[in-house]
C-alpha cells in the first residue's frame, strides 16, 4: 500500500511541470509511451512461443493476434495523434510467429516515438476520420491512445497469467 501511495505522489508531483506547457495533453503521452513501450514489448517477449495461439477463451483473440492488434492500434492512434501519415506496414493476421510478432510491435512504438514529436494540444479540436468513418476531433485519438495502452497491457498481462507467468510489472 505504502508503495502505491508513494507512485501516485511522484505521479502528481510531476503534474505542475506538464501543466506549464503549451501541450500538457501531448508531453504526458510522450513521457507514458516510454513506460508502455517498455512493459508492453516485455509482456509480448515473456510469452513463450508456443503459447502465441493461445486465447482465454473460445470468443476471445489469441495471444498472437492480441499482439498484431497493438501493432496495429499504435500505428493507427499514433498517427492521429501526431497529425502524420500512417506508415504502409504489411498487414498481420497474428500467426506470423513469436519474432515477426515482437518485432512488429516495436517498430510499432517506435513510429509512435517519432508521432508524438509532432503531437500538439492546439490541434485536439481539429477533425479526424475515426474508425466507423465519421468525423470526429483529434482529441478522441489523445485519449484513445492512453486507454488502448493500459487495456492491451492489461489483457496481455492476463493472457500471462493465464498461463501461470508473471507479468513484468508484477515482477520485483
Amino acid at each position: 500500500m505504502k508503495s502505491i501511495f508513494l507512485s501516485c505522489l511522484l505521479c502528481l508531483s510531476a503534474a505542475p511541470a506538464l501543466a506549464q506547457s503549451k501541450s500538457p495533453a501531448a508531453d504526458a503521452l510522450r513521457e507514458m509511451l516510454k513506460g508502455r513501450a517498455k512493459n508492453t514489448v516485455a509482456a509480448i517477449e515473456a510469452m513463450p512461443a508456443d503459447k502465441f495461439e493461445y486465447k482465454p477463451t473460445p470468443d476471445q483473440m489469441t495471444f498472437g493476434h492480441l499482439a498484431a492488434h497493438i501493432a496495429e492500434a499504435n500505428y493507427y492512434f499514433c498517427a492521429n495523434v501526431g497529425d502524420v501519415p500512417q506508415p504502409k506496414v504489411t498487414e498481420l493476421k497474428g500467426s506470423e510467429g513469436k519474432d515477426a510478432l515482437v518485432a512488429a510491435v516495436k517498430s510499432s512504438f517506435d513510429f509512435c516515438g517519432t508521432a508524438l514529436e509532432k503531437a500538439s494540444d492546439a490541434k485536439m479540436s481539429e477533425n479526424i476520420t475515426w474508425f466507423d468513418d465519421k468525423p470526429r476531433t483529434r482529441v478522441w485519438a489523445f485519449l484513445g491512445l492512453a486507454a488502448s495502452w493500459a487495456d492491451h497491457y492489461g489483457m496481455a498481462a492476463m493472457y500471462l497469467r493465464g498461463n501461470g507467468l508473471l507479468p513484468p510489472t508484477a515482477k520485483k
